[in-house]
């Protein structure tokens, strides 16, 4: 036996006396779901992947790991986008993933809290949320799946940014093992602390990289007694801003998505996921998928609503809308517009930019990038969908003779560039949602000033200075 394997031996059986042999998988085929990503991008090998069922093994295991000087892959539902629960190829990491850890610990009602582990599936915190009359507006297509350490670790978005905020506005504590194996307990549930730094905001949005969420005190909201879905068929991406802000004067901060498609969008979706349909009658350039909710039972909401679409088609910035008249019909609108990425990923190789502009630019932004594209990539078909109120498009592209199967054209950068630096020269930013990862590592180097590099790397050395913490990742 090598002096590798022997090191390796012993770490898995330290490991194993940790976890127990229901948290340690070491199988090829068990463990190959954990070392590949959602898009099937990026893939690499583990020494194991570990399970742990609390927090106390979770700072075992990293103490572990600190001695041994191991590197660990932190995962939650591993439905991210740019690689970042993904280890390298070289096979001396572990994977730490935390689905063991879902319990939800506390909810209180009066203070509109909800306490959780790090591996609790985003969808069953709603539903706890609402089995107490409350609300938790994290909301996304993977909520069925993701875990919400995961999402804190990357700042999710989602459809409900525009009212309630990212994720980073959804979290009031946190509980974190730090590099070195200690565990800070910040799991405070105050509105108000102003006792120095406020270190739970390090750690969310940063991939993993400063160390491992384990639990979270969450924001609750009153439960939306009414709400109302509506598509409304527009001409141009610059009506849609235009019909963002005439939402707001005639409801208010009512309104809870305001999310834009592309007729390329729908046509993808009605392609390739069974079940979807047209939503209007004509086909028009773009759409618009709005919704209003209240913690008031009325019925107010639909009429002024449907004042605002009549205003919308009067001031010719709405060709034709469809309000919903169920919770069916609410769920149909919506699944056309979460199953664009699905959809994508089923129709072929799609480069994906998941950036931000200001609202206002967002119709110049989309006329620039879409003019370079085409002149670059004759033949470039555009999917351009996203969180209009908040900025954040989705603008994907797929070109002619490019397949998924050709690893050079998965590799290639040339699409994302052009993007890139249009979304730069907007003063945008080029990960809206989705994190860093893998992915975008050479783009924060290019696009971010070299104080502000200097500044995270300096946060990373503090924090972790043997860069054990998911190595590889956003730095």
């Amino acid at each position: 036996m090598s002096a590798q394997s022997g090191k390796s031996a012993d770490l898995i059986a330290r490991l194993s006396a940790i976890v127990g042999p229901r948290g340690l998988v070491t199988d090829p085929a068990e463990t190959a779901p954990y070392l590949t990503d959602w898009r099937e991008l990026f893939q690499g090998h583990a020494a194991a992947v570990v399970r742990p069922a609390s927090t106390e093994e979770v700072a075992a295991i990293v103490r572990l790991c600190a001695e041994t000087r191991t590197p660990i892959v932190p995962q939650g539902g591993n439905t991210g986008m740019c690689g970042a629960a993904t280890p390298d190829t070289t096979g001396n990491a572990i994977v730490v993933a935390l689905g063991r850890m879902n319990k939800i610990i506390e909810l209180d009602a009066l203070n509109n809290t909800l306490t959780v582990e790090a591996g609790c599936i985003l969808a069953n915190i709603q539903q706890a949320a609402l089995e107490a009359d409350r609300f938790f507006p994290l909301s996304l297509g993977a909520e069925g799946s993701c875990q919400i350490g995961g999402n804190l670790s990357t700042n999710a978005g989602g459809s409900n940014v525009l009212r309630y905020g990212n994720t980073r506005d959804l979290v009031l504590g946190l509980e974190v093992v730090v590099a070195d194996g200690r565990v800070w307990d910040g799991l405070r549930s105050l509105r108000k602390d102003n006792t120095g730094y406020d270190l739970k905001h390090l750690f969310v949005g940063a991939e993993g990289t400063l160390g491992i969420i384990t639990k979270a005190v969450l924001k609750l909201f009153p439960r939306p007694r009414s709400s109302i879905t509506a598509i409304a068929a527009i001409r141009t991406a610059e009506a849609a801003v235009e019909l963002l802000a005439l939402l707001r004067r005639h409801c208010g901060d009512r309104i809870s998505a305001f999310e834009i498609m592309s007729r390329n969008c729908l046509d993808m979706v009605i392609r390739q996921i069974p079940g979807t349909r047209d939503p209007l009658p004509r086909a028009e350039p773009w759409y618009v998928l709005a919704e209003l909710s209240d913690a008031r039972e009325s019925s107010a909401i639909r009429d002024e609503f449907e004042r605002a679409l009549a205003a919308g088609i009067e001031h010719k910035l709405v060709t034709d809308a469809v309000v919903a008249e169920s919770q069916q019909q609410a769920q149909a609108m919506w699944r056309l517009r979460e199953t664009i990425p699905e959809a994508a990923r089923v129709e072929g190789l799609v480069y994906r930019h998941d950036i931000a502009v200001a609202v206002s630019r967002i119709p110049e932004f989309i006329a620039a990038a879409s003019r370079a594209l085409e002149m670059r990539f004759p033949g470039v078909r555009i999917i351009c969908f996203g969180h209009v109120g908040d900025g954040n498009l989705h603008f994907n592209a797929f070109v002619p003779g490019r397949e998924r199967a050709d690893s050079e054209a998965r590799a290639a950068t040339d699409v994302n560039r052009v993007v890139h630096d249009i979304v730069h020269r907007f003063g945008g930013s080029v990960s809206a949602e989705h994190g860093i990862g893998q992915a975008k590592r050479g783009e924060l180097e290019r696009y971010k000033s070299g104080v502000e590099m200097d500044l995270m790397r300096t946060l990373k050395q503090a924090l972790d200075p043997h860069n054990l913490m998911n190595p590889g990742k956003v730095l």
